[in-house]
């Protein structure tokens, strides 16, 4: 698949499933508006009577990404190649690396990640690296500061990340010393998260922004 065609993958079909969680199963194409209008205010009542940003939007986070597992590194696998760009979040212009693991998490399973990698760090619960499971997120210190980088782990002690500038999105091993050496922690998406009350609030009005765009598609 294209570029621009992942691209326009992402604005029909993925967004939608974003507000509803990406464990949740799409509406189906004779859903009438009263049952949407319904689903919205069931959404909405979720967004105001919970305190976690993914108990919100998922309630089979776990099962989701297991079952997922594979689709979700095809996912990231078609990118490869895709030019390095600092706070890019779309393959056709370029990708940073928390640009490359929120796109290929948001347009394959609708889950909407925070921006930054050091926000990512605080995703889930945090394994070791002899857990590491295809579909955890790894984290590394690449600029002096911890969780300054991370990529998306696919098994046999292999990564796929956006490295940095000049480069392109490619697969790297984490026994090599330079990895090796800057490893910095891995999270496995269980449905929790330690995000303060600001940065998931912040995801949660994004998701609601996403929300009204795609009724209005």
């Amino acid at each position: 698949m294209s570029l621009k065609k992942q691209a326009i993958s992402l604005s029909l079909k993925s967004l939608t499933v974003l507000v509803l969680g990406f464990a949740s199963p799409l509406l189906s194409a004779n859903t009438t508006e009263e049952a949407s209008n319904k689903e919205g205010t069931k959404v909405e009542s979720i967004l105001e009577s919970t305190s976690s940003y993914f108990a919100r939007f998922t309630y089979q986070v776990v099962d989701s990404v297991s079952s997922k597992t594979e689709s979700l590194i095809n996912e990231a696998m078609q990118l490869i190649g895709v030019r390095y760009r600092w706070n890019g979040d779309l393959p056709q212009s370029g990708l940073d690396a928390s640009g490359f693991v929120r796109f290929v998490f948001r347009d394959k399973l609708g889950f909407l990640l925070p921006p930054k990698s050091s926000q990512m760090s605080k995703v889930g619960k945090p394994i070791t690296r002899e857990e590491l499971q295809p579909g955890d997120l790894v984290f590394f210190n690449t600029m002096r500061l911890t969780f300054s980088h991370v990529g998306i782990y696919v098994g046999d002690n292999k990564f796929i990340h956006s490295p940095a500038k000049g480069s392109t999105v490619r697969v790297d091993d984490l026994a090599s010393t330079y990895w090796d050496k800057r490893f910095d922690g891995a999270r496995r998406l269980d449905g929790s998260d330690e995000l303060s009350n600001a940065e998931r609030n912040a995801l949660i009005q994004e998701a609601k922004k996403l929300r009204v765009q795609t009724r209005n598609l």
